[in-house]
């Protein structure tokens, strides 16, 4: 997933280095510990939730979160280790979680993670689709035919039939509720990141049309888009403050974002409290400007 940030730092012409001095200006903001602390509320206990691509950034505080509000969490990743790491360290936090390798791209990795699931758990009641890859950076034009493939088969086409795989084990839950990570690339494209960001667009669109077909059998289909969020799919947007400050120059918080304030917001939509909202884009950016 470090692709996006060694790509672009090469397309730039330059290395990147995170800068940290005592009291300077370049200071990170954090608010992890005291959102970590804020999580009283249980809305989840007895669903069952999974979440991919969810070892580190974003999906990891996904399935921390959910973890956190009583659901028993299925993680994935592609490697075996990063999936042991992320599992020590949602256990350590005593929370109720599983996983699994798996490819998103793959077949018979999404038919394996959506049949053992049920098998050992019962049943589906979340699915958080967050995988995503990105090989081609640089102008549009210059994105070869396999790095358009690999976007489309991963960002798009996996995330489709991943779901459309789950969604016969999901009708028959009360209260059933997928979360697709889009991006705010998706809304206003990264001028490196044109195939990725026509990706995210698409995921826009998929959403609209699932939530049509899926809100009538009880399961309503929502998505998040991120803005500048601090993972290391990311690092290139927001490691090096010049560049943040561009990134970030239609926001009006002027900071990026944590992957946990992404991860509350896909708790709501995943509980009873947001039982009447489905089909919807929900921004996470800091009030960056978005409009299609």
């Amino acid at each position: 997933m470090s692709l996006l940030s060694n790509h672009l730092r090469a397309f730039l012409g330059s290395t990147f280095v995170r800068k940290v001095t005592a009291g300077g200006h370049n200071r990170q903001h954090s608010l992890v510990r005291s959102m970590a602390s804020a999580v009283a509320c249980k809305r989840l206990v007895g669903k069952v939730a999974v979440v991919t691509a969810s070892s580190e950034g974003i999906g990891f505080a996904i399935a921390k979160r959910l973890g956190n509000e009583g659901a028993h969490v299925v993680i994935s990743s592609r490697k075996q280790a990063n999936v042991d790491k992320a599992l020590k360290e949602l256990r350590d936090a005593n929370l109720s979680v599983s996983g699994m390798v798996c490819h998103v791209g793959k077949a018979e990795h999404r038919t394996k993670l959506i049949s053992e699931t049920v098998a050992k758990h019962g049943g589906i009641d979340i699915l958080v689709s967050n995988a995503a890859v990105n090989p081609a950076m640089g102008p549009f034009l210059e994105t070869t035919e396999d790095q358009w493939d690999k976007i489309f088969d991963v960002n798009v086409k996996a995330t489709f039939l991943l779901i459309k795989e789950c969604v016969p084990h999901m009708k028959t839950r009360k209260g059933a509720s997928i979360v697709i990570v889009s991006s705010i690339s998706g809304f206003s494209p990264f001028n490196v990141l044109g195939a990725y960001s026509v990706s995210k667009t698409t995921l826009l669109g998929l959403t609209k049309t699932l939530a049509a077909e899926c809100g009538p059998m009880g399961v309503r289909v929502n998505c998040i888009a991120p803005g500048i969020i601090k993972t290391k799919f990311s690092e290139a947007l927001w490691g090096e403050e010049t560049f943040l400050k561009q990134s970030l120059m239609t926001a009006s918080i002027k900071r990026a974002g944590e992957p946990e304030e992404c991860a509350g917001t896909v708790a709501f939509l995943c509980s009873d409290d947001a039982s009447y909202i489905n089909g919807e884009n929900i921004l996470i950016t800091g009030g960056m400007q978005s409009r299609l």
